[in-house]
């Protein structure tokens, strides 16, 4: 089923829904959805999941905010998870203005609204004004029934997607990992960078990461690299190279695959980041930065050897 980007062409009948930004489609989310769509396929209903783009915090004015999934990511692995249609809406002050009662109207006459899974904090229209209380009063009024899903809990507390950016500026990225699921991602395509990797014995793939994309706290990660359909073990540094570019603040990523020489430039490459080695630090020299390097790589191959 395609990522849908409007509900203008949609008309389905009997559907379960959930909707939410879903930054991240972590371990909380995952229940949400397992729950839709086992409910929703058991009664032979449509599974919807509605989520927005950009990040509501954003048009509120929090600039700041990094996503932990772009939109197509993020619809990728919702399909994956089962849900017949993935809606990405865009929102904006139109969107926020309107009140609960108008948006679910919206919801019953595109979805045919039977069923709405929600989670335990979730609020929606005007003012937050549309929560779990004022849902199910609507529902009553316009024939569908609204589920709560409690939150889910996972070794240090409630999972959410807050928490788990703050486990990335910390570098945490196992326990990041933890939380979602499944390893932090980034994807972009591959530019040509400076070449220094070359002059020094341990060429790199400069990736192009989307701007609003959150990426772990600088320093240098065992990964794994997917590109052409192929997982490369690799290391990685997120940063801004003190040893040759001081002065610099925006961040790089660049990785070193251990077991490829190919040249990937232009081709699209993601990095899966499995642990974090060490933070960035400047060198005195190039051949103190060369060992290190060298050093890192025999770490990450214990890592993410089979």
């Amino acid at each position: 089923m395609p990522h849908i980007t409007s509900l203008e062409s949609l008309h389905l009948n009997g559907a379960w829904l959930t909707i939410g930004v879903f930054d991240g489609v972590h371990r909380g989310h995952q229940e949400i959805i397992r729950q839709l769509t086992a409910g929703a396929h058991q009664n032979s209903a449509p599974a919807v999941l509605l989520s927005f783009d950009p990040h509501p915090a954003v048009v509120f004015g929090a600039q700041d905010l990094k996503c932990l999934t772009t939109p197509n990511e993020r619809a990728e692995i919702i399909q994956a998870l089962g849900v017949d249609y993935v809606i990405t809406q865009t929102f904006d002050k139109n969107i926020a203005n309107q009140t609960a009662e108008e948006y679910m109207a919206l919801m019953v006459r595109h979805l045919g609204l039977k069923k709405l899974l929600i989670g335990y904090d979730f609020a929606l229209g005007k003012g937050r004004a549309g929560n779990y209380e004022k849902l199910t009063q609507i529902g009553l009024e316009s024939g569908f029934d609204v589920l709560r899903v409690e939150a889910i809990r996972f070794e240090d507390g409630i999972v959410s997607s807050s928490i788990i950016r703050q486990r990335l500026a910390d570098g945490d990225v196992a326990r990041a990992a933890a939380k979602l699921g499944r390893y932090y991602a980034v994807s972009g395509p591959v530019n040509p960078g400076d070449g220094r990797g070359r002059t020094i014995g341990i060429p790199t793939a400069n990736i192009e990461a989307p701007a609003d994309k959150a990426l772990p706290a600088n320093g240098v990660y065992a990964c794994y690299a997917w590109v052409d359909g192929q997982k490369h073990p690799a290391v990685t540094n997120v940063g801004v190279r003190p040893t040759f570019d001081s002065g610099k603040n925006i961040p790089r990523v660049e990785a070193h695959l251990l077991d490829a020489s190919a040249d990937y430039y232009g081709k699209i490459m993601r990095l899966e980041f499995v642990e974090r080695l060490r933070g960035e630090q400047k060198f005195p020299s190039i051949e103190a930065l060369v060992a290190q390097i060298h050093a890192d790589i025999d770490q990450a191959r214990k890592i993410l050897s089979p």
